[in-house]
Parts: C-alpha cells; sequence; structure tokens
C-alpha cells in the first residue's frame, strides 16, 4: 500500500509541475527524480507510466520523458440514452430476463481505501504470494522454444497431464481443457450444459460470482440448502423433481462462503442422484491447494469417484497464487467434453501460451511445494487467530463451522441485525467485511457476514480488524 501511495503523490506531483515545460519539452531524467524525491526508480518508472496512459507525457526509451503536445478538443459526446430502451426490452422474449450484476464479485475484487482492513478479500495478500517463484517461472517460461507461438486450443498437453493427476480417478489428460481461471471455466460450463430460461441448482449459500454468471446466462439459480456435511441429498432430489433440472452447481471442498466439506455418506448419494435426474453435477474444486496444516488427508474429487461422466469438475492455479495467474482446468468424460471444448474455442481461443509456459515451469519447480507448505501453516494461524478474536470480543456473531482449509470465515448475525447498514458502519471503523445476502439465490434464514483471513498483512491486522469490527457492532446491534 505504501508503494502504490508514493507512485500516486509523485504522479500528481509531477502533474502539477507539467506546466513549466513547453509540450515536447523534456522532463528531469529518471535518476534526477529519484535523487530529488527520494524514491525508488520503480516509483518514478510507474509515476511516469501513469502519467503517460493519462496522454500527459510521453516516454522514449533511451532518450527519456517528454510533455505531451496539445491534445486536440474532446469529441462532443453523445445520447446514449436509447440504450435504456434496447437493454431492458431485451427480457421481454427471454423466458428468464438475463441480468448482469457483478456487485457480489467486486466485493472481493475491490481493493479498499488505504488504512482499511481487507476482511472482503478473495485472494492471498502479497506476502503470501509465491512472487519469486512465479517471476522465475515466467522468465523461464519465456525463454522456452516455442513460447510465444500458438498453443494447442485444448491447452499445453504437459500441463493437461499434470491437472489431470491432481484430479485422480480415471481422469486422462485428453479429457482436460485448460481455462483462464475458475470464473472463466463455471461460464463456459454452465453455458454448455443449461440452455437459457433453464433453472439450475445451487447450493444455499453460495458463492456469488456463480449466480452472476448463471443469471447473466438467462438461467434460474434455484438454492438446495447446506449444513457443515455439504449439500443435503434429499433436499437435492426433492429440488431436481421439482424444477426438471439437469446441472447442479456445487463445491464440495471448503464450500464458499460456509467453509462445509462434503460429507463421505453424502458424496456418493449426491453422484446418485445427479445420474438417476440425468443431470451434471459442475464440481468447483478451487481451493484444494489452501488446506490448514494438520487437516488431515482430503477427500478426493467427485470427478475421480465418477465413471459415468456425470461430474464436470473445475480447479485452479488462482487461489494459491495470485489473482494474475489464471489458469485453470475443465474436466469431463464423454461427449459433453467436446461441447465444452468448442464453447471455450468461440469464447476465448485459447489461455496464452507464455502462462501456460509459466504454470508448468512453476508447479514443476522444488519452490512449489515448500509454498504450498508455508501458505498451509500460516492460514491455519491466521484462521486461529481470528477465530479466538471473534470469540473474545465479538461472542454474539456466531460461527457455526471452523473450516480446516480456505481463506475465511462465515457467521450468523443476531437476529433482525441490518447487514448493510452493518457493512457501512464497519467501514466507517476502518475495516471491509462482506455482507452475507450476495451469497443467497432466495431469502436467506438470518443475517450473516464473511470474514476473510488471507488478504490482511498479518495476525496483527487481524487482530485490529476484529477490534475495528467490535466499534461496528456496537453501532448497530
Amino acid at each position: 500500500m505504501q508503494e502504490r501511495s508514493s507512485v500516486g503523490d509523485l504522479a500528481e506531483q509531477l502533474r502539477r509541475e507539467l506546466d513549466r515545460y513547453s509540450p515536447g519539452g523534456k522532463l528531469p531524467s529518471s535518476r534526477a527524480l529519484v535523487e530529488r524525491f527520494r524514491v525508488s526508480p520503480v516509483t518514478v518508472s510507474r509515476a511516469l507510466a501513469q502519467l503517460a496512459a493519462e496522454g500527459l507525457v510521453v516516454t522514449r526509451p533511451g532518450a527519456g520523458a517528454f510533455r505531451a503536445r496539445q491534445r486536440p478538443a474532446a469529441a462532443a459526446v453523445g445520447d446514449t440514452s436509447w440504450q435504456e430502451v434496447t437493454l431492458s426490452a431485451d427480457g421481454a422474449v427471454d423466458l428468464v430476463p438475463r441480468s448482469v450484476d457483478a456487485s457480489g464479485v467486486l466485493v472481493s475484487l475491490a481493493a479498499p481505501p488505504p488504512g482499511v482492513v481487507e476482511f472482503n478479500g478473495g485472494y492471498l495478500h502479497p506476502s503470501l504470494q509465491p512472487e519469486r517463484a512465479m517471476a522465475a517461472a515466467l522468465s523461464r517460461a519465456g525463454r522456452r522454444p516455442g513460447a510465444w507461438g500458438r498453443p494447442p486450443t485444448e491447452g499445453l498437453p504437459e500441463l493437461r497431464e499434470w491437472f489431470a493427476r491432481g484430479i485422480g480417478g480415471a481422469i486422462t489428460a485428453a479429457e482436460v481443457l485448460i481455462t483462464s481461471g475458475g470464473q472463466s471455466a463455471l461460464t463456459t460450463a454452465l453455458r454448455a450444459l443449461a440452455p437459457p430460461g433453464a433453472p439450475v441448482l445451487v447450493e444455499s449459500p453460495t458463492y456469488p460470482g456463480m449466480l452472476a454468471i448463471a443469471r447473466a446466462a438467462g438461467l434460474r439459480p434455484v438454492p438446495v440448502p447446506v449444513d457443515t456435511d455439504g449439500v443435503k441429498p434429499a433436499l437435492l432430489a426433492d429440488a431436481f423433481r421439482a424444477t426438471g433440472a439437469r446441472v447442479f452447481v456445487c463445491q464440495p471442498l471448503f464450500q464458499n462462503p460456509t467453509g462445509a466439506v462434503l460429507a463421505p455418506d453424502r458424496r456418493a448419494e449426491v453422484l446418485r442422484i445427479a445420474r438417476e435426474a440425468g443431470a451434471f453435477v459442475i464440481e468447483d474444486d478451487f481451493v484444494r491447494r489452501l488446506v490448514h496444516e494438520s487437516a488431515g488427508p482430503l477427500p478426493r474429487p467427485l470427478a475421480a469417484d465418477d465413471p459415468d461422466g456425470v461430474v464436470v469438475h473445475v480447479c485452479s492455479l488462482t487461489k494459491a497464487t495470485s489473482p494474475s495467474f489464471r489458469v485453470s482446468a475443465l474436466a469431463a468424460h464423454g461427449p459433453v467434453l467436446e461441447r465444452l471444448r468448442a464453447i471455450q474455442i468461440v469464447d476465448t481461443f485459447f489461455v496464452p501460451r507464455p502462462l501456460q509456459e509459466a504454470a508448468l515451469e512453476l508447479v514443476g519447480s522444488p519452490a512449489w511445494p515448500r509454498h504450498l507448505r508455508a501458505i498451509s501453516a500460516e492460514l491455519k494461524t491466521r484462521r486461529d487467530t481470528m477465530t479466538s478474536a471473534l470469540r473474545l470480543d465479538l461472542p454474539e456473531l456466531s460461527l457455526p463451522h471452523i473450516p480446516s482449509g480456505g481463506y475465511h470465515l462465515w457467521l450468523r448475525l443476531p437476529d433482525g441485525t441490518d447487514e448493510v447498514a452493518l457493512t457501512a458502519a464497519a467501514l466507517r471503523a476502518g475495516v471491509a467485511i462482506t455482507p452475507g445476502r450476495p451469497y443467497f439465490s432466495a431469502e436467506p434464514s438470518a443475517g450473516h457476514v464473511r470474514l476473510s483471513f488471507a488478504a490482511v498483512a498479518g495476525t496483527g491486522e487481524i487482530a485490529e480488524g476484529v477490534r475495528r469490527l467490535r466499534r461496528a457492532c456496537d453501532e448497530v446491534l
């Protein structure tokens, strides 16, 4: 945050001083700016890049930075009000009107203001990301023969093989497609398996990004409740019978947001129920690599125990690395694989080859298992710190389940609590939290909040964030 702030400060200072130079005039050298403002060369480079993006300066390699010449007057602003009629009329012919609402996703993507504790983040803090290993992998990948050429549309064979081994069972490399992040893979799967207007069964509560995908595709999410052992099979069977749905989306391992793991006796039941309904199960195995230290052996993916092609499996490297390391996999048995492949090609062509090569370099390096061990230990420490702080400072918030993997806790609020008011009060107190309402496709039974412990700098920030949340609760509860 300090580096980001100094970049902005330097860019603003240079912006104010631009009038000293005539159009085309040369600005001081990077070395002079480093010495004058006592900042790093990286800060100077980023500040100049920001001004260049704004069209205020022009940078010439080897020559320096120059004030940009006067830009032509801006074109007259047009009238776009006609679009309201066109976009809203879209729903007149759809069985289920499409609605594109990214608000539930943006909660975990948007960076909070400086000084705010980030309990709403959906990715590892930079201090937990394998930045050196990723940089080294990308550097080595860029030197591989053919690294900048066109990859196979399904993905590099070696990377498909690596994902197939990780899934297990009868899954082979030929049944894996490399995709650009889990969100993209889920979008492809839902488009392939459900026509517009169709119902799709979802866990309740569930990941808001998946609900957004479904609604944007004109699908109708139908909730199936979960408890601490995952989705309830009897209710899943009832939902299939009542709706005629042909797709069920679930997260059997460390479910988002509850952290539940699908119980052993329910795993086979879920597959049997879906098979009898002639339905697919989209398995979003999004945080298998964020298991906490001492959690014990993990259950296999559902796809590993599915010889009949019921499961379409999604897994990703992103959560365990960086939000910008968007490499994931789709795996499926049978004819559906060709439909998945066709939709992915139409939507995105392929994942850039340098990123696939970098993924291969990363997961094949000694740094990869070291990184997984390190975050396993650190996430357990952070979870325990947050759990203890909540029990001590906020006992009125109910914590029904403490997960052994993932990066967040799911808390039930006292009856009658206004989630929106609490979220706003928390932000005023200096802590960003995620309200529970976007995780439900229908009316929730109670108010909830989700607190992430992965996006903060460390355990000290967790303790401070809980103290700030205590102040917000005193104001609202």
